[in-house]
Formats: structure tokens, C-alpha cells, sequence
């Protein structure tokens, strides 16, 4: 009797450390899927800080991938796919590092980093066209209220 108890009481320990192991991979794969998704969700966003096209890795430019105003905003994927082709065409050999609406006298705007290092903003009108290239951060449009704006003199 001793026998058949220690049996199944080692059969009961398998049985639960296998189902243990079981639940551990389920979760484990649930988990690397939502990552998975999570990333590859924005990359699509067209907030990415590299462009494809420019063949590197450096880091962001100043104030990351993602809009620094209260007062601009991401755009789409799609309306971002068609900024960075024409900032591209723009700036040879840049990098794109954010996408955004532009509250100051363009609709879009494009940051980004020259071959040489140097930071410039692509401009955009309603039409996805390029209205200009300025140096630096897109100095001289208004800050949000309370904000100075980003290029100005503290």
C-alpha cells in the first residue's frame, strides 16, 4: 500500500511541475507577442528616430522621436512615409529623427540631422510640400503658452 501511495503522489508532483512548466511557456510566448506587437506598432507609427533610407544608427536628435510641445503632435504612418520621402529629397544624406504637425508657419515639420551633424527642420504646407529648410530646431515659431519657443535666447 506504502508503494502505490508513493507513486502516486510522485506522479501528482510530476504532473503539477509539468503543468507549472506549461502555464511558464504560455505565458512566457503571450508575453514576447505583446512586446513583438508593441514594437513593430511604432515602428509602423512613422515615429521612428532613423530613417530607413539613411543606412545608420545614430542616436536621436534633441528631444527624441517623439513631439517635445504640448502644442504639435505625431502624425500617421502614411503621412509620415510621404514628410520623410520629400525631407529626404530635401537634405541628402540626413537623418531623420521626428516627424510632427508644426504649430508655428508650416502644417509638418521634419527634424533632422545633416551628413555633417548639423540640425535642421524641414518645413511642410497642407499639401505635403516643402516650404523651406531651416537650420537649427525650427527657431523663431511661437512657443505654447508659457513655453519660450525652442530656438529662442533664454
Amino acid at each position: 500500500m506504502s508503494d502505490s501511495t508513493n507513486t502516486r503522489g510522485r506522479k501528482k508532483r510530476w504532473a503539477g511541475a509539468v503543468g507549472l512548466l506549461a502555464a511558464g511557456v504560455i505565458g512566457g510566448g503571450v508575453l514576447a507577442s505583446a512586446l513583438s506587437a508593441s514594437a513593430s506598432t511604432s515602428a509602423a507609427s512613422g515615429s521612428t528616430a532613423s530613417s530607413a533610407s539613411s543606412g545608420d544608427a545614430r542616436a536621436p536628435g534633441p528631444g527624441g522621436a517623439q513631439p517635445v510641445r504640448s502644442d504639435e503632435k505625431s502624425v500617421s504612418s502614411a503621412t509620415a512615409a510621404a514628410l520623410r520621402a520629400a525631407a529626404l529629397k530635401a537634405v541628402a544624406g540626413g537623418t531623420v529623427y521626428r516627424i510632427e504637425t508644426d504649430a508655428g508657419d508650416g502644417v509638418y515639420e521634419v527634424h533632422m540631422t545633416k551628413a555633417d551633424g548639423s540640425l535642421v527642420t524641414v518645413k511642410f504646407d497642407k499639401n505635403l510640400k516643402v516650404t523651406k529648410v531651416e537650420s537649427g530646431m525650427g527657431a523663431g515659431d511661437p512657443g505654447p503658452a508659457g513655453q519660450a519657443s525652442p530656438g529662442a535666447a533664454a
